[in-house]
């Protein structure tokens, strides 16, 4: 039902309990919280019989202190999880309802003196070749000095309090889905040591271009859900590790993580292994569009602050992972005051990384103009060269594309941004087709950016039940009644990792190293290097 905020009366409600110890050196010293990186979708926590408070959003890290209610020996952890509230109507995206306690919850003792927050922030100057840091550390007076130190380069920097430090490190090599060069960073307080890698890179839009270090970016990207045949969404590494590694063979050098954050630990293995990534905010509000919009959360004042909060949250998190190029401010919410309000956010936060949000058709508060599934029809009037109109005073129609009813003054602003197909190429059932019809039009075209085929897995799951033989389940095949259907299967790999012919004749047409022969030279091929960063030696 959409009866926003209320969720449903008819709610399924589960309760976890668990019992836990702490070391008694942490009693009297510092602060101790419960963190949880994902719940779905509400979590009401007592320690102790204590209550210690709720909260929404099902993708998001949530820290709560539990300092006073925590003691030396036995205690007791209870969380009840109701699968809807509030948060539900922001969480609309096109997945299984797995409700439940689906990643990592942690006990953390913060010490009086230690560090809160660091965040680096890397750069690298394509014209000279060397790097610099900004290395932002907070936290309170005890904790200061600080010592920052860049092993691998030799450097260091001191910070007398809370505040940001710029280093220049001289040469360094760059980072980039080609080559994932990282270097590590130890910030040292009296209190404790953090230790991070960071990756020296420049994000730019330059000319309509997305340019990383320099140089234009074409992506050849999947859309990607956290998803698992066998454990749901439950994060397992060494799968998630197997699972970009198979995307990388089959050329895929970004991913989208669709339609909310991912476990933190696959930024970190995307970092690792050479990824890049749009990463979205855990926003969908698609369920109103059958409502014409009326009530749509992303436009409702009421609103503002749980939608600011999910941005704050993401970017907060994540912000000091290389591979992530762009954020993106949701998916299929419509258009509102509050998505312009999360963009200005987080612009004033990060302004070294570009924002993307497909629903923006004016790209009135976003850097790249989105499209979903356009015709190559489309593509052709908005990224051709020199594809204006004859008079510059009307915007040219693009067939069923929402910007035909862009002012001219919009539709000449569309045409300076670059182009992104963030959903593409539907990979459902003998899909994707129609491949090189889209593929061809991104090289000759500098402002095309390249795109994200929707998606990269299927959504099967396997059956629990006996007799079941383990076989892959899709929606209403557990008895529920409200589901897609198949509709869940539209991915270029099946739920048990097996690519299909759609899937190679992809990373055939995306390939980043292509030999042509030439029929007026025999035995003469041409080879053309596609790659951002490699060479083909």
């Amino acid at each position: 039902p959409v009866d926003p905020p209320r969720p449903p009366a008819d709610n399924p409600t589960g309760d976890y309990r668990r019992a836990f110890g702490i070391p008694a050196e942490w009693v009297g010293d510092g602060q101790i919280r419960l963190r949880f990186d994902g719940v779905e979708s509400q979590a009401r926590v007592w320690v102790n019989g204590t209550w210690i408070g709720m909260f929404t959003g099902s993708r998001l890290a949530h820290e709560l202190d539990i300092t006073g209610a925590v003691r030396p020996g036995g205690n007791e952890v209870v969380v009840r999880v109701s699968q809807f509230s509030s948060g539900s109507y922001l969480e609309d995206q096109d997945q299984w309802w797995l409700p439940g306690v689906f990643r990592d919850v942690e006990l953390l003792h913060r010490p009086a003196n230690g560090i809160e927050d660091v965040w680096v922030r890397s750069d690298y100057d394509p014209a000279t070749g060397t790097g610099s840091l900004d290395v932002e550390v907070t936290g309170s007076f005890a904790a200061f000095p600080v010592e920052v130190t860049v092993p691998g380069l030799g450097r260091s920097a001191r910070l007398p309090g809370p505040g940001t430090r710029h280093l220049e490190v001289g040469k360094v090599e760059p980072w980039s889905a080609d080559h994932p060069r990282l270097y590590d960073v130890v910030v040292a307080a009296a209190g404790e040591t953090a230790r991070l890698v960071t990756g020296f890179r420049r994000v730019e839009v330059i000319d309509g271009q997305i340019r990383v270090n320099g140089r234009r970016l074409v992506i050849a990207g999947v859309n990607r859900h956290e998803i698992n045949a066998l454990r749901g969404r439950v994060f397992d590494e060494d799968w998630a590790r197997r699972d970009l590694a198979l995307a990388k063979a089959h050329n895929v050098n970004s991913i989208r993580t669709s339609h909310y954050p991912p476990h933190p630990r696959l930024l970190e293995l995307a970092d690792e292994i050479g990824l890049w990534v749009m990463e979205e905010c855990d926003l969908e509000t698609h369920g109103f569009e059958l409502h014409g919009w009326a009530g749509n959360p992303t436009a409702d004042p009421a609103w503002r602050e749980a939608c600011l909060d999910r941005a704050r949250r993401m970017v907060e998190r994540d912000k000091n992972h290389p591979c992530i190029l762009f954020w993106s401010l949701g998916n299929e919410s419509g258009t509102g005051a509050n998505l312009a309000a999360m963009a200005q956010w987080i612009r004033r936060r990060d302004p070294s990384r570009p924002l993307h949000y497909e629903g923006d058709h004016e790209c009135a508060y976003t850097d790249m103009h989105s499209r979903m599934y356009p015709t190559t029809e489309e593509v052709a009037a908005v990224v051709a060269r020199g594809a204006t109109d004859p008079d510059g005073a009307a915007p040219i129609a693009w067939a069923g594309h929402p910007a035909a009813r862009l002012t001219p003054a919009q539709a000449a602003r569309v045409r300076t941004l670059p182009y992104i197909m963030c959903e593409y190429l539907h990979a459902m059932g003998t899909g994707p087709g129609g491949i090189e019809d889209y593929t061809e039009q991104i090289e000759p075209n500098p402002r095309h950016a390249g795109g994200f085929v929707w998606e990269w897995r299927d959504h099967a799951l396997v059956d629990p039940r006996p007799g079941a033989a383990g076989a892959l389940r899709y929606g209403g095949d557990f008895g529920e009644t409200v589901h897609d259907g198949s509709f869940v299967c539209d991915g270029m790999v099946s739920a048990a990792s097996r690519p299909s012919a759609g899937t190679t004749a992809w990373a055939n047409a995306v390939a980043p190293v292509l030999a042509t022969a030439d029929p007026a030279v025999p035995g003469v091929v041409a080879v053309r290097n596609c790659h951002h960063t490699r060479t083909t030696t």
